[in-house]
């Protein structure tokens, strides 16, 4: 059950309105790494979460906050389209540079939404459930999210130095704490899960059934060999099964490919010798 709260978590309020700015807030509300996709992201791997019921009540207790961070960012859209002066931003997209960087307002928020927030990322592209991640084991989706709230920070912080809006900042400094919080709590969950089991992925597969001479090798499959300078390249692997190795002349190991050609009711090339 949830139980909702009219007050915001936290402030969300503009000092002016900026249609062009609210186009562009969008990417972190509906985009690949918004808040709708770690809201979605978080409660389904809760509600999917089988006997580890620790695990499963964090993620049910993030998951709702970023239900609140949608709100929002939902709202300081729909305060940034108020009275928007929408004849002077197309003015202002008019510039050529300009208009390639900021492309104006979104039309669809006057057209579809009343000026309201959409589900959708910054070029109008609607949210994907494809975006989430919830595969039902535990370690791969940690690591998912920890990806999810780099990528979330690091856009935020990026619309966060595009505005001198200290009402806008205030509230994308509440986004961005989040965040730091966020990552930090996914880094112990990881490394909590890895004390646990091992930090391969799925850690219950047996080794012996996998080609164990390729398990550490890193492959120098471009020119110039100084990846093998990398950690990645030399002493013990990571999962402490094996020590790394380098390969600086890859050699291919298998056969030549050789089709046979198609049967004559698929209409293929024919062939350039048939059978007699």
């Amino acid at each position: 059950m949830f139980y909702h709260v009219k007050e915001l978590q936290y402030n969300a309020k503009p000092d002016r309105p900026d249609p062009v700015y609210a186009k562009k807030l969008q990417e972190v509300l509906g985009g690949q790494f918004g808040e709708i996709t770690v809201m979605m992201q978080y409660l389904f791997q809760g509600w999917n979460c089988r006997g580890e019921e620790k695990y499963r009540d964090m993620l049910l207790d993030i998951g709702t906050e970023e239900i609140a961070h949608v709100e929002m960012l939902a709202t300081m859209i729909a305060q940034l389209l108020d009275h928007a002066p929408i004849e002077e931003q197309e003015q202002a997209a008019k510039n050529p540079v300009i208009g390639a960087v900021m492309g104006g307002m979104n039309p669809q928020h006057a057209i579809v939404s009343g000026l309201g927030a959409t589900p959708t990322d910054s070029a109008g592209y609607p949210f994907n459930a494809r975006y989430t991640i919830a595969s039902g084991n535990l370690l791969a989706d940690f690591r998912a999210n920890l990806n999810a709230e780099s990528q979330g920070r690091l856009q935020v912080v990026r619309l966060y130095e595009m505005t001198d809006d200290k009402g806008v900042r205030d509230m994308l400094s509440w986004l961005i704490a989040r965040d730091t919080m966020h990552q930090n709590q996914w880094m112990a969950a990881i490394e909590e899960l890895e004390q646990r089991q091992k930090p391969i992925v799925p850690s219950t597969f047996n080794q012996k059934y996998e080609k164990q001479e390729v398990s550490y090798s890193f492959m120098n499959y471009s020119l110039g060999e100084e990846s093998s300078e990398g950690r990645w390249a030399n002493g013990k692997s990571m999962d402490g099964q094996g020590e790394f190795k380098y390969v600086s002349e890859p050699k291919a190991l298998g056969q030549k490919p050789a089709l046979q050609p198609a049967p004559g009711y698929i209409h293929g090339t024919p062939p350039t010798n048939p059978k007699q």
